[in-house]
């Protein structure tokens, strides 16, 4: 296995600039996840990265040599696509032993009759078939190996471009968007899969999606990318609790984070609507902010006087949570709370007061831009929605 890094990647399409001056350093046995709306340049990357596409700027190191120039057979990377791409003629025990029968095998060995007869064929074959029962056994589908990929559910057939991946144990697995066609159900158990799967190969995976669940479950780290650029890098935690900008604080995390319009008012004090928050920062007069929270941050707060009122439009009940749309007076969109199923109590055309710890508040500037305030020390250290 090895780690790869990406430097200074720039590809262009005609007059389109998809990819920006991208660099990133992936670890030997890391599970870094690209993820990104359609369209961000993630999968333009992985193709580069396995050599499909060729970059304009910029390099790739695979193991600590070069790689950007090399043919994408020469990399030694495995790639799974969306599509599985299994050759439908194929059973799923030859689509998996194809990469090493094509690596191992000449021309003439690789005929159905005559090659059997030619020396060394037959060593090189029983030698094929072991790896490929090896890998089905890890992959539990040792039952399936006789069946052409018609036969096949979905993730029958995932699994199976997974063994061609494995079978040739390349210096790191390569995936794009490869649940994608998946059901929601099926998704969910190919994520914890492929998770084990994971550890158990220790192999470096760089996987591509445009689904936040995917990338914050299986990942060691994860590259938040937009407009051909990356925004972040790092844990799902860090991504999720510490986002340096908007765009990734309204990406990751379901559902969508609050944000609501906020002030410096000309006492250099946080407003929002007509009130005042008692936190610090270097902003001047008049600069417009973004206040973020997440669902989960707001809780119900009768007991307090209200600094901000807000109308419940809809309830959610799904069982565990229950999803509340606040519609604030200082805000134009509804925020979304998410509380206990137990407070049920809650209904539609209710006003109520919400209450957020001021650590769980996130500031933007106007461009996006995190902004690291803190609490006035004189002042409380919560402030009160309702």
């Amino acid at each position: 296995m090895a780690g790869v890094v990406i430097e200074a990647i720039r590809k262009s399409f005609g007059a389109t600039q998809v990819l920006k001056g991208v660099s990133l350093d992936i670890a030997d046995r890391e599970f870094m996840t690209l993820v990104g709306p359609s369209g961000c340049g993630k999968s333009t990357l992985l193709r580069i990265i396995a050599g499909l596409e060729q970059q304009d700027e910029g390099d790739i190191s695979i193991g600590g040599t070069s790689a950007g120039h090399k043919r994408a057979a020469d990399r030694d990377l495995a790639m799974v696509f969306q599509s599985y791409a299994l050759y439908p003629h194929l059973s799923a025990r030859d689509n998996i032993a194809l990469p090493l029968t094509m690596r191992r095998l000449n021309a003439w060995q690789r005929l159905p009759l005559l090659g059997r007869l030619l020396p060394g064929t037959s060593t090189a074959r029983a030698t094929i078939a072991g790896e490929v029962t090896r890998v089905a056994e890890i992959l539990q589908i040792s039952h399936l190996l006789e069946r052409k990929p018609a036969q096949l559910s979905g993730g029958q057939r995932q699994r199976v471009a997974l063994g061609r991946a494995m079978v040739r144990h390349p210096a790191a697995f390569l995936m794009d968007e490869p649940l994608s066609n998946l059901d929601a159900k099926l998704r969910e158990h190919m994520r914890t899969e492929i998770a084990q799967l994971h550890q158990q190969l220790a192999a470096t995976f760089i996987y591509v999606t445009h689904d936040q669940a995917e990338a914050m479950t299986m990942s060691d780290r994860i590259a938040v990318m937009m407009d051909g650029e990356i925004l972040q890098v790092a844990g799902p935690d860090v991504i999720y609790a510490d986002p340096v900008d908007l765009r990734v604080a309204e990406f990751i995390g379901s559902p969508k984070i609050n944000v609501v319009p906020a002030e410096i008012d000309g006492d250099g004090i946080l407003r929002v609507g007509a009130a005042r928050f008692d936190i610090a920062t270097a902003l001047p007069p008049g600069s417009q902010l973004r206040l973020a929270f997440r669902p989960e941050a707001a809780e119900l707060d009768a007991s307090t006087p209200a600094t901000l009122s807000g109308r419940v439009v809809i309830r959610e009940n799904l069982g565990s949570d229950l999803l509340v749309h606040v519609r604030l007076d200082a805000a134009a969109d509804p925020v979304i709370v998410r509380l206990p199923a137990r407070q049920l109590g809650v209904r539609e055309n209710d006003r109520i007061g919400l209450h957020v710890p001021v650590d769980r508040i996130l500031l933007f500037a106007s461009d996006g831009r995190r902004l690291h305030a803190r609490p006035q020390p004189a002042q409380a250290r919560e402030l009160a929605y309702g």
